[in-house]
């Protein structure tokens, strides 16, 4: 069994504040601790485990209610808490929207899952901008390139989605901006403003900050943002333990600190924006450096990551309606090797370096014509350039070497596409819109080689070579012809009920890593891990694009304020070809253990509903109180094995009092998730017991200063995250079986936080 790390934490001195705001809403804790615990706690009889627990944040989300965006959903960014207080995980605030679960990773880095369908079924923009994850790992998303601190608006369009914010995604989309160039007004004097911010977090002695100065007349606006933060390892809960060799409730257990969690990133951004009349032209140019980021459910650890950006819109307004257009490029300079709380035993090898390089070049072209003061057509084109290349340099004298392992040599993605969207407002009850889109989707790889000389003996010198012999003999350039199409109707039957009612076919081509990872060989497929389950990959070049088809309706019952919200929204997805993981040819899977998996299509469908409310509850002396709920239920299964579907999170829900006294929001939140008792058998997901956890948060705001203060896990509440994956972050991670198998990544336990941010 793999050795757990057991450090102390430096402890968090409570100030003599931080003491009395926790005694003052003492009373409010007691409410809710005394309420009846509304979901499962049942443990379970096998080794605790899998995936990310949702725990979701206080972030409010409002329904867009505007006919231009149907289906949509906005993150509150600032009404619970200031976003860099909370987390450096821009992914993180994404928390509170229905539908929306968390696949864990590292601290910065984790996958947004929406109705159980995550990271490239999922389209993610940043800024206009396409971002791919290069690196095998997917440790660098599209929004760990953007800190939380610089974010201006968050969206998620979930299931159906719009074809003008769709492509080559089946899951939905999210759309990530930055805050919108202000500018002074005619003929007054020039805007200077800027903004500070720093914060603390105890259980893993996170610390951050950010500023923000910007400068502006009445046409010109320049604006630099900044951020870095930085953390060690986080420790686990302390009121419940799990022996993590016989998965044996009640036994005492080492989890103490949960290796492999620290991180530290440096992000800073410099923009530009220029009035031409009622147009706008705007340039930005990104860095952000990672010095070092652990991965508890990988093999590997990310030693540094160096991102360089570009990014030039302009955005027209006309008599006939508006034009946007952009261009942006990108460089990742990636690498891998092995933390410090993974071990590296082989040979005279002093590590195992693994790097990637990617380019984009992409650009855009968006045009709204207003056809009639009910019919608004969006027309569109975009395309993006990809190029990667996955390499690993040879070290040491003995298996990993002489040569450079080629993991993905010339990768190629192309992506070209166009689409059409007709938005007709039919009368004052009825909205609908229509939308189709085509994609032509190219990849392509050149040949490879392993480590192993063509002269080396042994069984895995003669692996690599059969492996890559093979490889080499294929047709690997592969075309794909992608169809979208989205009906969508909204149906306002009065001032107190919207319906919407939702049709979608979506089609996404299979990445690089899915198509052109070769090597069967376990240490090099085990690298070849997106999902963090432990086991190892394989491509297949002749992979086919999936295809999802997916129907929802949503039944929105509110009051006219909106301060009554009810919205139901039961959703059906079934995909044709979707990438799931079989055994080898000729293998089986040995059941308890990590095996070496192919990816492969087949068929799978995903039903559930989400349900999201809140309502007052009174007004006296202490405030106005009110209560919001969020509950999330999906079903995966793949119909060809009737297995289930990997990392779909459970039935989860989150309850919240809330309450509004002066410039006082403070909020107390109970997070419940069932235990996980089902799990993909191919890959032998680790069953995960329920658990609930409290968060309690506190803002206060005055004219230019808001304080951020909060307490997560009350309770210091030990789990394990049910889309966290297996816990492979330590020990000699590089033998595929030689980290024991069963053992899910923990939660966080007790965190304190305050966070101060200072506006002028």
């Amino acid at each position: 069994m793999s050795r757990i790390v057991a450090t102390s934490c430096s402890s968090f001195a409570l100030s003599k504040i931080t003491q009395r705001w926790q005694a003052a809403h003492a009373a409010l804790l007691g409410l809710l601790l005394a309420g009846p615990l509304l979901a499962s706690e049942e443990s379970v009889k096998e080794p605790a485990a899998a995936r990310e627990a949702l725990v979701l944040e206080p972030t409010v989300i409002t329904a867009e209610t505007a006919a231009t965006s149907p289906a949509s959903a906005d993150v509150d960014l600032g009404t619970a808490a200031s976003p860099a207080t909370l987390t450096d995980d821009s992914a993180a605030l994404l928390r509170g929207v229905p539908g929306v679960s968390l696949n864990a990773a590292g601290g910065l880095s984790s996958l947004p899952s929406i109705r159980g369908l995550a990271d490239d079924r999922l389209r993610i923009k940043v800024d206009g901008m396409d971002l791919i994850a290069s690196c095998p790992n997917h440790m660098n998303p599209a929004l760990s390139y953007v800190d939380p601190s610089n974010l201006g608006s968050l969206k998620v369009y979930a299931g159906v989605t719009p074809v003008s914010v769709g492509g080559d995604s089946i899951g939905g989309s999210i759309v990530a901006e930055r805050a919108a160039p202000e500018f002074a007004e005619p003929g007054a004097a020039s805007l200077n403003k800027g903004e500070v911010g720093a914060y603390v977090r105890s259980n893993n002695d996170a610390r951050g900050g950010h500023v923000s100065l910007m400068h502006a007349d009445d046409v010109f606006n320049i604006r630099y943002a900044g951020s870095t933060s930085k953390a060690n390892n986080y420790m686990a809960g302390d009121d419940f333990k799990t022996d993590t060799a016989t998965g044996r409730p009640g036994e005492s257990s080492p989890l103490d600190e949960v290796a492999s969690s620290a991180y530290e990133t440096r992000n800073d951004e410099l923009s530009m924006a220029l009035k031409l009349g009622e147009d706008l032209l705007e340039l930005s140019l990104g860095q952000q450096k990672v010095p070092q980021e652990l991965f508890p459910n990988q093999r590997m650890d990310m030693t540094d990551n160096t991102q360089k950006r570009m990014n030039l819109r302009y955005l027209g307004e006309f008599d006939w309606g508006s034009l946007e257009t952009a261009v942006y490029h990108e460089k990742v300079e990636h690498e891998m090797n092995f933390g410090p709380d993974k071990q590296f035993l082989y040979g005279t090898a002093p590590g195992m370096p693994m790097n990637s390089d990617g380019k984009t070049l992409g650009a855009s072209v968006k045009a709204e014509i207003d056809l009639s003061p009910s019919d608004l057509l969006r027309l569109g084109s975009e395309y993006q350039r990809y190029r990667l290349d996955d390499y690993w340099p040879a070290s040491g004298t003995g298996g990993m070497s002489p040569n450079t392992f080629e993991n993905i040599n010339d990768g190629e993605r192309d992506r070209a596409a166009l689409f059409a969207e007709w938005e007709r407002e039919l009368n004052q009850a009825w909205t609908t819109q229509l939308g189709v889109r085509y994609e032509h989707v190219t990849t392509d790889a050149g040949e490879v080689h392993g480590y192993a000389d063509t002269n080396g003996m042994g069984m895995m010198v003669s692996n690599q070579r059969r492996d890559s012999a093979a490889f080499n003999a294929s047709d690997r350039s592969q075309s794909d012809n992608n169809w979208d199409a989205t009906a969508l109707a909204r149906y306002q039957h009065d001032a107190n009920l919207d319906i919407e009612f939702g049709l979608a076919r979506k089609v996404r081509s299979p990445n690089l890593y899915e198509r052109y990872t070769w090597s069967t060989w376990p240490m090099a497929a085990t690298m070849n891990n997106f999902v963090g389950d432990g086991n190892g990959y394989v491509g297949d070049v002749d992979l086919k694009p999936e295809a999802a088809h997916i129907i929802s309706t949503s039944f929105d019952w509110h009051s006219t304020d909106r301060r009554h919200e009810l919205k139901v929204t039961p959703f059906y997805t079934h995909v044709d070809n979707y990438i799931d993981a079989v055994a080898l040819p000729g293998q089986t899977v040995v059941a308890e253990q990590y095996n070496v998996l192919q990816y492969a299509n087949q068929s799978a469908r995903i039903y559930g509903v989400d349900l999201s409310g809140r309502m007052p509850l009174a007004q006296n002396e202490l405030g106005q109180w009110g209560a919001e709920a969020l509950v999330n239920y999906s079903n995966g299964e793949n119909r060809d094995t009737h297995d289930e579907l990997y990392n779909i999170m459970p039935l989860n829900a989150t309850f919240a009092l809330t309450q509004e006294l002066g410039d006082w929001r403070n909020s107390l939140e109970m997070v419940t998730v069932q235990a996980k008792n089902d799990g993909s058998d191919v890959r032998n997901e680790i069953e995960t017991a329920g658990y609930t956890l409290f968060n309690l948060r506190l803002s206060h705001s005055w004219d230019q200063v808001r304080l951020d203060m909060g307490v997560e896990n009350l309770a210091d509440k030990f789990y394990y995250l049910p889309a966290g994956g297996a816990y492979t972050a330590q020990g000699r991670t590089m033998s595929m079986n030689g980290i024991a198998w069963g053992t899910a990544v923990p939660g966080i336990g007790r965190s304190y936080y305050t966070g101060v941010t200072v506006s002028f």
